[in-house]
C-alpha cells in the first residue's frame, strides 16, 4: 500500500462551492454564539450597528468588527471566553509585548480539531504510522510543541517528545530511534545540520525524510540549505497562537504556497490602512475567523502579517486556497530566533532599569542564525562608571531583557549621544536579514 496522500481526503478536496457553503453554515453560528456569549463581541458589535441575523453567510464578513492583540490584551485574562472556564481544559500563551501575555483558551474538540489540522500538514509532508517523528519544537506554553505532537499521535506515528534545546542528544535520538521526520524552527534544523556536519555525519547516514519547519520567518535560500544539510524535504508550516497554533495552514508537495484548513479558519485579505477587502491575489493584511473555535473564538483578527491568497488548482488534489509565504508585518513586531519581539518590549525594560530611552536594535543573520544586538545610551551620569562597572551593567540588563523576552540579545551601552537621531520617527530596528526573496 502507497503512502496516504491525505489525512481528511473528504474535506481537503471538497469541491470550493461545498467549502464555502460550510464556512458560511459555521460562520452564522458562530456569530451568533459569540454574540450571546461573548460580552466583548456584543459591545463590538452594537457600536458597530451589527445584529447576529445581519450575518447570512460569508459575503456578510466585511459588516464585522476586527479584532487585535491590543483587544486581547485590554480583556486579559477571561474577557475573550465564549465558554464557561470549567469546559477549558488547557492554555497556550503568546510572549507579552508589555509584560502582559496573550492567553489563548481551549475546550477538548479545540484541542481535537487543532491536533487534525496539524496531522493534515504532517500527511501532507509523507508522514504516516510507519514514521517516527522528532518534535523538537519548544513545549509549554508555547503552541509549536504540543501541536505537532497531538498531530503526530493522530497520524499514528511514533512521536518523540524532544522539546528544543540539548542537541547532543537531539542527534544521538535521532540516529538511535532513525528518525524520518524533524519538526522544529527552522533555524534550530540548520543548526542540528551544522552539528552533524562538524560530527563528519554526512546526510545520508541519516533516516530523515522530511521536516515540517515554522514559528519564525525564512527564506528559499534557508530551505535549499536544510534540504541539503540533512538531506531532506522542508515543508512549511504556518500558525497563530490565538488562532489556535500551527496548523492554521501548510505546505504540500507542490510547495507554492500554504493551504489554509479552510473548514476551520476564514482568511481575509485586508487593506492594513483602510480595513477594505482586497481581491484574491492582492497583497495586504492577513486576517482570520475561527470558525469552530469554542473556547476562544476569534472573529476577523488582524495577524498583522503581510501576504497574498491565491485559489489555484494544486497538483497535491487539495482545494483549500494558498496564502503565500507573509513578506511583511503592517506593524512593528519582528521574529527573532522563532519568537515574537517588539520594540515597546525592550523600552519598557529600559525604563525601567533608569535607561535612556535612545536605543537601536539591529538583528542580522549569521548563515541560518540570528544575531540580536541592542544598543542602548547610557545616561551622563552613568557614563562616568568603569569599564567594569559598565560591563556589569551589560549583564544586569541583558538578563532584564531575557526575562522578558525568553531570548538573550547581545546587550552594548554606549555613550550619550551616540546613535544617530532622526528629524522624523525614531530609527528603532534595523533588520538586516533578507527575509523574503
Amino acid at each position: 500500500m502507497g503512502k496516504r496522500k491525505y489525512y481528511q481526503p473528504e474535506t481537503e478536496t471538497m469541491p470550493v462551492e461545498e467549502i464555502k457553503k460550510l464556512q458560511s453554515e459555521k460562520l452564522v453560528k458562530q456569530v451568533q454564539h459569540v454574540y450571546e456569549h461573548v460580552p466583548y463581541y456584543k459591545k463590538l458589535m452594537d457600536e458597530k450597528g451589527v445584529k447576529p441575523e445581519d450575518i447570512q453567510g460569508i459575503e456578510d464578513l466585511y459588516k464585522l468588527p476586527f479584532v487585535s492583540k491590543s483587544d486581547l490584551r485590554d480583556t486579559y485574562p477571561y474577557g475573550l471566553l465564549g465558554v464557561d472556564l470549567s469546559e477549558c481544559v488547557r492554555i497556550h500563551s503568546t510572549s507579552g509585548t508589555t509584560g502582559k501575555r496573550v492567553i489563548a483558551y481551549y475546550t477538548q474538540n479545540d484541542l481535537d480539531l487543532w491536533s487534525d489540522c496539524c496531522a493534515r500538514a504532517l500527511v501532507a509532508a509523507g508522514v504516516d504510522k510507519e514514521d517516527v517523528v522528532q518534535v523538537s519544537y519548544g513545549y509549554g506554553l508555547f503552541t509549536g510543541g504540543s501541536g505537532l505532537h497531538d498531530g503526530s499521535h493522530k497520524v499514528g506515528s511514533l512521536t518523540v517528545p524532544m522539546s528544543s534545546g540539548n542537541t547532543d542528544r537531539q542527534m544521538t535520538f535521532m540516529q538511535d530511534l532513525n528518525v524520518t521526520c524533524l519538526c522544529c524552527t527552522p533555524s534550530y534544523a540548520a543548526y542540528i545540520a551544522e552539528c552533524f556536519k562538524e560530527k563528519g555525519i554526512s546526510p545520508d547516514r541519516l533516516t530523515l525524510k522530511c521536516g515540517i519547519f515554522g514559528a519564525e520567518p525564512w527564506t528559499n535560500e534557508m530551505r535549499k540549505t536544510i534540504e541539503k544539510g540533512l538531506g531532506i524535504k522542508a515543508y512549511d508550516i504556518y500558525g497563530l497562537t490565538e488562532i489556535s497554533g500551527p496548523g492554521v495552514s501548510f505546505e504540500c508537495s507542490a510547495q507554492t504556497g500554504m493551504h489554509i484548513n479552510e473548514d476551520h479558519f476564514l482568511a481575509e485579505i485586508i487593506d492594513p490602512e483602510t480595513g477594505e477587502v482586497l481581491p484574491e491575489g492582492e497583497k495586504g493584511e492577513l486576517v482570520f475567523t475561527c470558525l469552530d473555535k469554542e473556547a476562544f473564538p476569534l472573529i476577523r483578527y488582524r495577524t498583522r502579517d503581510i501576504c497574498m491568497l491565491e485559489r489555484e488548482q494544486c497538483s497535491c488534489g487539495r482545494t483549500f486556497i494558498k496564502m503565500k509565504k507573509p513578506t511583511g508585518r503592517s506593524d512593528d513586531m519582528m521574529i527573532i530566533k522563532g519568537v515574537n519581539v517588539f520594540p515597546r518590549q525592550i523600552e519598557a525594560v529600559l525604563l525601567k532599569e533608569n535607561y535612556s530611552e535612545n536605543y537601536q536594535i539591529e538583528v542580522s543573520r549569521e548563515g541560518t542564525t540570528d544575531i540580536f544586538d541592542i544598543y542602548v545610551e547610557l545616561l551622563p551620569d552613568q557614563f562616568d562608571d568603569t569599564v567594569k562597572s559598565i560591563s556589569e551593567r551589560e549583564k544586569k540588563l541583558k538578563g532584564a531583557i531575557k526575562a522578558m523576552l525568553g531570548i538573550v540579545p547581545n546587550v552594548h551601552l554606549v555613550a550619550p549621544k551616540t546613535i544617530a537621531r532622526s528629524e522624523g520617527k525614531a530609527v528603532r530596528v534595523i533588520d538586516k536579514r533578507k527575509l523574503s526573496d
